[in-house]
Formats: structure tokens, C-alpha cells, sequence
């Protein structure tokens, strides 16, 4: 270990961390000896942030180590903090010690100092605060492949210790852990605490995979149900808590998963334990959206606050979106919920909207918001004459952001009689730069051109925005037929730095028009960012009128990824499924597993479903 009179004797400033030169380290390290505990928490976040950050380590990382460890002893009111610290440093996959990257690298020097100064370490096995025999375990645990045979005899035996008799059951469970590092498996599944029987079950599972024994899954189900209520369920090595490991394991095997949740909501889904098990199989698993949402239902009422209320009923908002007939029970809840009047009222409302309930459409008009209106309009498409007028009055009222855009889009499934309807709250939009972009091309679209509209596209196309530039220089030539300021401008933005995939999809309404282009976007072609390539086959199939170039550019690029997704999606747009996407197509469909995330909490919709169906629609095309 190394004192802060040490500091000065690394050179500090030739070293890095996340954010250049790692000057300031010995400034935080001393903060952490100081009487201000502001300071000290502030150190311990900034050393979180910078020698470690988000998962990657530096050079300067490893050399701090021997001063975190001496701070740990001496610095005693963040020793939790500090444990913690050097665990993270030294996460690794201790089958990366056998690669030939290791010797050398940051990972390897951090663990030969932890390695060094774990055996001065390990009095904290035995301190008063259970917090710091947790942090000091993860901190064993960390190197406890790396120790050589001495330290490692005296960690085991402390660590054994700590197993045998600690009057804390959860560092008994985390003892368990680290034994099962240090190459012991004691299983004692008929331990009389269950925080070392659920444990024990943890680790035989991990060892076996699934399908689990059913001893193991009756433990999981009686055992898991109430989490440990110390609040330092610290994570390990891996960045996981014990319930996060527990989660992923028990959603290997959907089934299992479904069981052990329907047992842990039948017990109260104490910290909503149940349903987030629930939510997380439908997650990652297909076709399971029904059972998930019975079990949700009974799991509502014993939501314990607003914010548990809240976060289950957005994700049955997302689920039901994809049940063809969602029961009725399920239903009439959501419209209780939903006309509450409280704080919940909206996402049950969004997902009565989602469940096609007609009677979300009075509810809807009564509260409208952007986020309803717009859902409301792809559920409800037969009720134009209802929604139409409410969406024109929110768009005049003067909705901005998020909200006028998600107004705008509101009224396209309603067709072009709509947006025609709303041509005066599109043009105001324009002139206001509100949701100016979507306003452009929806007015470009409609093909009635007058002269305010002209001049406001005109000046939209000067915007320093080159995403309005764009779309409104786009919907100038659908409206004028001629081209030129259209190709100016994105000759200008195909021709700058960045994300240049954000403009060529501008490009479809120019059609052959843009041929002056195609010098500019051929190369792209054979772009690095797969986002760009995938933009330059479609723009150049828009341009020439022919798939054969971007077809092999697609083909290339299709998969179960976000930009796979939108290969996919163009290769059915052009009428082409390649013959050698056949076997994957299948797979895309057939599989049980998503492919791609879908989750309540991601933004990104459905996208696995997508997947799934543009897969069939390709594979049907022959």
C-alpha cells in the first residue's frame, strides 16, 4: 500500500483517465483523509468517474490502486465506497487471463496490484459494518482467480469464516459466492437460512443451466420471493447485484421464469420482484405477451405506491399492443385506472388506447395530450372526424418539441384529407419553427401549392438546421417541380462531414430528379458506417429507378440489428428477397428467443415484431 506522501512520486500528468492527463487523482485521493464529508464524497464520485468510468479503465487506474487501498484502512468513513472501487477496477472474465492481450494491459496491471494488497485487505472480513464485509468480499472475489497459494489460503480461510458464522445471513449467502470462486461448491440446500439456500440454488443452477431441477426452482419460488432489506445489495465484479444474476438466470428458461413470478406475486411481489420477473420474460422471450399480462393484472393491486402503479402499467401498455383480443378483465381495469383522475390515469389510459378499447376513445378527447392523440390515431383510424379537429385545436394552441411533432404524425393515418384539413396548422407550424421539419414534409406531400407556402419552404431551406434544410428544399420541389434548390442543398449535405445517412432519406421525393447526385452518393456506397451504406443503396435505388446495385448493399447489411432491421425493410420495399438471406429469414421468424430488444423502458417500439413479420413478407416473395 501507498501513503498520500507517496503521491507526488507518480507522475501523474503523464498518465490518463476517462477525461486526458490524470493530474487531479492525487488532489481527490488526499480529499479522502480530509474532515469535510463533502469533499470525501465528492473525491469518491470523481475517482468512480474517471479511473473507472462506465466500465473502462486507464492507465492511471492501476497506479491508484495501492492508494485506494491504504484510504480503505486509514480513511475509514468511505472504506464501503472505497472496496467497492478496487472490486470494479478489477472485474475480468477470468478466461481473458489466458489470452495473449492480457499480460500487459490495464486489467492485468490493476489485479497484480489489488493482488498485492489484498492481504492487508482482509481485516475488513471482519468489521462491525456489515456494508463493509459485503464491499470486502466483492473485493476478494474481484482476484480471487489471480492470488497466489499463500494469499489464497488466508482469504479461503477468512472467507470460510465469514460463511460459518456471521450473524448477517446475507454475507453468509455472500460468502457462499466467493468460496464458489475460489473452486469450493458447498451446496447447502437445506440450509436453515434461505438467503444461503437461494443462493446455494443460484450457483447449482449456473452450474447446470436449464432446464433447473425442481428443488432448485421450489427454492427460487419460496426463497426469492422477499429481497434482502439491508440495501447494500452491492453489484460483484460483474457490475451485477444478486437479484440481477438471479433475474437473468431464471429468464434462460421462460417457463420457469413464468412460474417462479406467478409465486413471488402470489406472496405480494414485495419490491414488485413478480412482475419485473414477469416484464422481462416478454422482453426476451416471443409470443409470451398473454401469460405476462395475466400475471401483471394480479399483480396490480399490490402495487405499494405511485411510481410502482405507474411502471406496471406502462409496460402492460407495451405488451398489449400485441395481444389481437385482450381479455376483458384486463380491460375494464385499465379503464378504472384510467379514469381515476390521478397520476396513473394516463399510462392506463395509453394502454386501454393500445388495447382498442372504444371506450379509450371518449377518454382520450376528455384528457388529450400528444402521446394519446397520437396513439388514438393509429388505433382509431375510423375516428378521424372526432380526432382530426381535437388534434388541429392542440396543434393551433401552439404545441412545440416532442409534442408537436408527435401532433403532426398524428394525423397521417388519417391520409391526405386530413393533413389537407390541417394545411393552416401545418403552415403555422412551418412559420413558427414548430415541428418544423415534420410540417415541411407533410406539406410538401399534399401537393397544393400556394405562394405563403412556397416562401416559407424557401426560407426553411436557408434554416441552419440541415435537417429542416433538407426536408423543406425537398418539399419545395414536389411542390414546384424544379429541382435546383433541392440540389444545391443536398449536394451541400452529402458533401459534409457527420451523420449524413440523417439527409439522403430526403432524398426519396426527388426520384430521378437527383441524378445530379449520384456521383455524390455511389461512393457512400461502400461507406464504413453500415447506417450510411444502408442510406445510399436505398437513395440510390429512389434515384435510378433500379434495385440492382443497393440490393447487394442490403443483403450485406440485413440482420437482427436496428440497421439490419432497415436493410430488411428496403429489400421488401424494392419486391427482392436474395437467396442467400433465405436460411437466416427463417431463422428471423422461427426463433422463440427476440432477436432484437424490445422492452417498455427502450423507446424503440416493437422492433422484434418487425422483424419477425418483414422477415415473412420476404421469404414470401420467393
Amino acid at each position: 500500500m501507498r501513503s498520500p506522501a507517496e503521491l507526488d512520486d507518480v507522475r501523474w500528468s503523464e498518465l490518463t483517465h476517462a477525461y486526458g492527463p490524470a493530474e487531479d487523482v492525487p488532489e481527490l485521493i488526499r480529499a479522502l483523509y480530509e474532515d469535510d464529508e463533502e469533499a470525501a464524497d465528492e473525491a469518491v464520485w470523481e475517482l468512480f468517474g474517471n479511473i473507472h468510468h462506465q466500465g473502462t479503465i486507464y492507465q492511471a487506474s492501476a497506479p491508484a490502486v495501492p492508494f485506494l487501498a491504504h484510504a480503505v484502512l486509514h480513511a475509514p468513513r468511505k472504506r464501503e465506497d472505497l472496496l467497492m472501487l478496487l472490486a470494479v477496477l478489477a472485474d475480468h472474465d477470468p478466461a481473458f487471463v489466458e489470452s495473449p492481450h492480457w499480460p500487459g494491459s490495464h486489467i492485468d496491471a490493476i489485479c497484480a496490484e489489488l493482488r498485492d494488497v489484498l492481504p492487508g485487505l482482509l481485516p475488513c472480513l471482519e468489521d462491525p459494518e456489515r456494508g463493509v464485509r459485503r464491499a470486502a468480499l466483492r473485493t476478494v472475489a474481484a482476484v480471487a482467480d489471480l492470488l497466489p497459494d499463500e494469499s489464497r489460503a488466508l482469504a479461503v480461510e477468512r472467507v470460510d469464516a465469514l460463511y460459518t458464522d456471521d450473524p448477517v445471513p446475507a454475507i453468509r449467502a455472500d460468502a457462499l459466492i466467493v468460496l464458489n470462486r475460489f473452486g469450493r461448491t458447498p451446496e447447502p440446500l437445506d440450509s436453515p437460512l434461505p438467503e444461503v439456500r437461494l443462493t446455494a440454488a443460484q450457483l447449482a443452477a449456473e452450474r447446470s443451466g436449464p432446464p433447473y431441477a425442481p428443488e432448485l426452482v421450489e427454492i427460487f419460488a419460496e426463497d426469492g420471493a422477499e429481497p434482502d432489506t439491508g440495501y447494500d445489495d452491492f453489484p460483484w465484479s460483474d457490475s451485477t447485484t444478486r437479484e440481477q444474476r438471479l433475474t437473468d438466470l431464471l429468464t434462460r428458461d421462460p417457463d420457469v421464469a413464468l412460474t417462479v413470478a406467478a409465486r413471488w406475486i402470489g406472496a405480494g411481489d414485495t419490491g414488485s420482484q413478480g412482475s419485473w420477473l414477469a416484464g422481462t420474460v416478454a422482453d426476451g422471450w416471443r409470443d409470451r405477451e398473454h401469460e405476462v399480462l395475466d400475471l401483471l393484472l394480479t399483480a396490480l393491486p399490490h402495487a405499494k405506491d405511485t411510481d410502482a402503479l405507474h411502471t406496471r402499467l406502462r409496460v402492460i401498455g407495451h405488451w398489449i399492443d400485441l395481444l389481437p383480443e385482450p381479455d376483458a378483465d384486463l380491460r375494464d381495469t385499465l379503464h378504472r385506472h384510467a379514469g381515476a383522475g390521478d397520476e396513473t390515469a394516463e399510462p392506463a389510459l395509453l394502454a386501454l388506447v393500445h388495447s382498442r378499447d372504444p371506450r379509450a376513445l371518449d377518454l382520450v378527447l376528455e384528457h388529450p395530450t400528444s402521446l394519446l392523440l397520437e396513439a388514438a390515431a393509429r388505433r382509431f383510424p375510423d375516428a378521424a372526424d372526432r380526432l382530426i379537429p381535437v388534434i388541429r385545436r392542440e396543434l393551433a394552441a401552439g404545441a412545440t418539441g416532442n409534442d408537436g411533432i408527435a401532433l403532426v404524425q398524428a394525423l397521417t393515418p388519417f391520409g391526405t384529407a386530413a393533413a389537407v384539413a390541417a394545411r393552416p396548422e401545418l403552415t403555422d407550424c412551418l412559420r413558427t419553427r414548430r415541428a418544423a421539419i415534420v410540417a415541411a414534409r407533410r406539406l410538401g406531400s399534399l401537393g397544393v401549392r400556394t405562394p405563403e407556402i412556397i416562401d416559407l419552404l424557401l426560407d426553411a431551406a436557408q434554416s441552419s438546421d440541415p435537417s429542416l434544410r433538407g426536408s423543406a428544399a425537398a418539399a419545395h420541389h414536389r411542390l414546384t417541380g424544379d429541382p435546383e434548390t433541392a440540389l444545391r442543398i443536398y449536394g451541400e449535405l452529402l458533401s459534409s462531414k457527420g451523420r449524413i445517412h440523417w439527409y439522403m432519406s430526403g432524398l426519396e421525393p426527388l426520384g430521378s430528379a437527383a441524378a445530379p447526385l449520384l456521383p455524390l452518393v455511389e461512393p457512400l456506397l461502400e461507406a464504413r458506417d453500415d447506417w450510411t451504406r444502408k442510406a445510399a443503396a436505398e437513395a440510390h435505388h429512389w434515384i435510378t429507378g433500379s434495385p440492382d446495385r443497393a440490393v447487394p448493399v442490403l443483403a450485406e447489411l440485413a440482420g437482427p440489428s436496428p440497421v439490419g432491421l432497415s436493410a430488411l425493410k428496403a429489400l421488401a420495399t424494392a419486391g427482392r428477397s436474395p437467396k442467400e438471406l433465405r436460411p437466416a429469414l427463417r431463422s428471423y421468424v422461427s426463433s422463440p428467443k427476440r432477436l432484437l430488444p424490445d422492452s417498455p423502458f427502450s423507446g424503440q417500439g416493437h422492433q422484434d415484431e418487425e422483424l419477425r413479420t418483414v422477415s415473412r413478407l420476404l421469404l414470401a416473395l420467393g
